[in-house]
C-alpha cells in the first residue's frame, strides 16, 4: 500500500496566526512549521503501522519548503519545492489513499481559522460548476482523477465539516475549534499528534472501501479575485480565461488538472 500525506500549515493544532498578515508573517509561524512536521510524521507513522510500503510527504504550503524534514520518519519520501507539473507530485493510480494534514477551510468561511483558498491576498472565492470550493475540495478532486480516495483530513472543525460534506466516509481529526480568523480553542499539540497517528492507521485499513471524490467534466472553474487588475491579467495570460464580471474569470475545463 502507498499513500501521500499532503501538508499545509494553517490547520495544525496551536496555529492561529496574528491579525493583519499571513501565518508566515506571524510569531506563530515557527511553531506552526514544527507542528505541521509532527502531524505529517504522525500520519506517516500511522500508515506504516498499517502496512504501507511507501509514504510520500508532500510539503505544499507556500513555496513548499516549510517542514523540518529530519524530524520525519526516515521511511518517508518527501516532495518539496515549487514548479511541479501538477498538484500531488508522485501520485498515480497505484496509491491507496491520500491524507490532508494542516489544511484549512475555504475563503468566506465564518470562524474558519485563517480560512482562504490558495491566497488570502489574491482570491475571494473559487467555484466549480457554481459551487464554492477550497483547497480540500480541489485536492480531493485532483486525487480522484487518478482514482485515489481522500481517506483522512486533520484540521479545524470548519474545515473538517467541509471535507465530510464531500467525503463522508473519511477519518477525521479536529485539531481546534475555530472561533475567528485568528482565534481557536486547540487540542494540545501532542494529543493532536496521537489522534492523527491512530486515525491514519484506521484510514489505511478502510481505504479499499472508500470511494474517490470525482468531479466529472466538463467543468466551469471560476476564480473571483480581490482586485480587478488581477482578474484582467488572469483573462489575458497564458491560461487566460473568460472575464465574467470585473472581478471574476472562468475557465472551461475537461478536468481540474488542465488548470492545476
Amino acid at each position: 500500500m502507498k499513500f501521500i500525506v499532503a501538508v499545509d500549515c494553517e490547520g495544525v493544532a496551536g496555529a492561529v496566526g496574528t491579525p493583519g498578515g499571513t501565518l508566515n508573517d506571524s510569531p506563530n509561524w515557527e511553531f506552526a512549521r514544527l507542528q505541521a512536521t509532527r502531524e505529517a510524521d504522525a500520519a506517516a507513522r500511522g500508515f506504516f503501522a498499517a502496512g504501507a510500503t511507501q509514504v510520500i510527504v508532500w510539503d505544499n504550503h507556500g513555496g513548499g519548503v516549510n517542514l523540518h524534514y529530519d524530524h520525519l520518519d526516515e521511511r518517508c519520501d518527501i516532495a518539496l519545492g515549487a514548479g511541479f507539473p501538477h498538484r500531488f507530485p508522485g501520485l498515480d493510480g497505484t496509491f491507496a489513499g491520500v491524507a490532508l494534514v494542516g489544511y484549512h477551510a475555504m475563503d468566506n468561511t465564518v470562524d474558519g481559522v485563517m480560512a482562504h483558498s490558495f491566497s488570502s491576498a489574491a482570491y475571494q472565492a473559487m467555484r466549480i460548476n457554481g459551487r464554492d470550493v477550497g483547497e480540500i475540495e480541489i485536492d480531493a478532486a485532483m486525487a480522484g482523477e487518478y482514482g485515489v480516495p481522500l481517506i483522512l483530513v486533520a484540521s479545524d472543525a470548519q474545515a473538517v465539516a467541509q471535507a465530510c460534506a464531500i467525503c463522508p466516509h473519511i477519518e477525521t481529526v479536529v485539531t481546534k475549534q475555530g472561533l475567528g480568523w485568528n482565534a481557536a480553542i486547540s487540542q494540545h499539540p501532542r494529543r493532536a499528534v496521537a489522534a492523527i497517528e491512530a486515525a491514519a492507521t484506521r484510514a489505511a485499513s478502510r481505504a479499499g472501501s472508500m470511494a474517490p471524490f470525482c468531479v466529472p467534466g466538463p467543468l466551469a472553474f471560476e476564480i473571483r479575485y480581490k482586485r480587478m487588475d488581477a482578474a484582467q491579467a488572469a483573462s489575458r495570460g497564458l491560461k487566460g480565461g473568460t472575464r465574467v464580471d470585473p472581478f471574476t474569470v472562468r475557465w472551461d475545463l475537461a478536468r481540474l488538472s488542465d488548470y492545476f
